[in-house]
C-alpha cells in the first residue's frame, strides 16, 4: 500500500484533474501524469487514471446526436487506435521508465506549444479514409507508451469539422475505447496490481468532486487566462520530463 503522504497526493491530484477539466474542458490524463509520473512511475500513474477515465467519459460517449453515425465514420480510426495501443504497451514493457518519461515530456511540450499558438488544423477532406487509421494507429502507440492521446489523435478528431455536440460525443467514444483497451492491455501484461485497481476506483470520488466545482467556476474565471497559465506550466513540465528522462 502507498504511504499516507502518497495517498494524499493521489487524492489531491485527481481532485485537481477534475477541477481543471470542469473549468476548461482539459483531459484527465494530462493532469494525472504531470503530478504522478515522477513519484509513482509512468506505468503506475497511467494505471490509476484508467477507471476514472472510463467513468467520466461513459455518459459523454453514449448520450449524443449520432452514436451510430460516429461509430461508422470513426470505425477505422478506432480499430487502428486499439491495434496501436497494444503495440505501444508492448514497447512500454521493454523500454525504461526514463525513456517513457522523456517521451511523455516531448508529447506534453508539443501539445502545449500547439495549444498556445492555437493553429487552425486543415480538415483531411478526401484523404480522410487514409489519414483516419494512420492518425488512430500513431496516437494509439503514443497512448500505450505515455498515457496521452493528444498528438495526433485528438488534434485529428478536432480537424474533422464535427458540430459541437458531435465532437463532444466523438471524444467520449474515443476515450472510452482508449481506456478500455489500455486497461485490458495492462491487465494482460500484469502492469496493474490488485490494490491499484481498488485505488483507481476510489479516485472517481475526488475526480467527481473536482469536476462539479470546476463546472461552477467556469463562468467566474477567465478561461483564456486560465488556459494560458495552464499550458505554459504544462510546457515547463514537459521540458522537465525530457531533462529527467535523458
Amino acid at each position: 500500500m502507498p504511504s499516507p503522504e502518497l495517498l494524499a497526493l493521489v487524492v489531491l491530484t485527481f481532485f485537481i484533474a477534475g477541477l481543471i477539466k470542469g473549468t476548461v474542458g482539459l483531459g484527465l490524463p494530462i493532469v494525472v501524469l504531470v503530478f504522478l509520473a515522477v513519484p509513482l512511475g509512468i506505468t503506475q500513474a497511467i494505471s490509476l487514471m484508467l477507471i476514472p477515465g472510463i467513468a467520466t467519459n461513459l455518459f459523454q460517449a453514449l448520450v449524443g446526436p449520432d452514436f451510430r453515425g460516429l461509430i461508422r465514420r470513426l470505425g477505422t480510426y478506432l480499430l487502428a487506435c486499439i491495434f496501436g495501443i497494444w503495440i505501444g504497451v508492448n514497447l512500454l514493457s521493454v523500454v525504461s521508465q526514463d525513456t517513457a518519461l522523456a517521451a511523455l515530456g516531448i508529447t506534453l511540450a508539443l501539445y502545449s506549444a500547439i495549444s498556445l499558438r492555437s493553429p487552425q488544423i486543415r480538415p483531411p477532406g478526401r484523404y480522410e479514409r487514409v489519414l483516419s487509421p494512420l492518425a488512430g494507429g500513431t496516437g494509439g502507440i503514443i497512448f500505450g507508451i505515455t498515457g496521452t492521446f493528444i498528438i495526433p489523435g485528438i488534434l485529428y478528431i478536432q480537424a474533422l469539422g464535427l458540430k459541437k455536440n458531435e465532437l463532444v460525443q466523438a471524444l467520449g467514444i474515443t476515450f472510452i475505447t482508449l481506456n478500455i483497451t489500455l486497461l485490458s492491455a495492462f491487465l494482460t501484461k500484469g502492469f496493474i496490481p490488485l490494490d491499484n485497481i481498488a485505488l483507481s476506483f476510489a479516485c472517481i470520488i475526488p475526480t467527481a468532486i473536482g469536476l462539479w466545482i470546476g463546472q461552477r467556476l467556469r463562468h467566474r474565471v477567465s478561461e483564456e487566462v486560465f488556459r494560458t497559465v495552464f499550458f505554459w506550466t504544462l510546457l515547463a513540465t514537459g521540458l522537465y520530463f525530457i531533462w529527467a528522462g535523458t
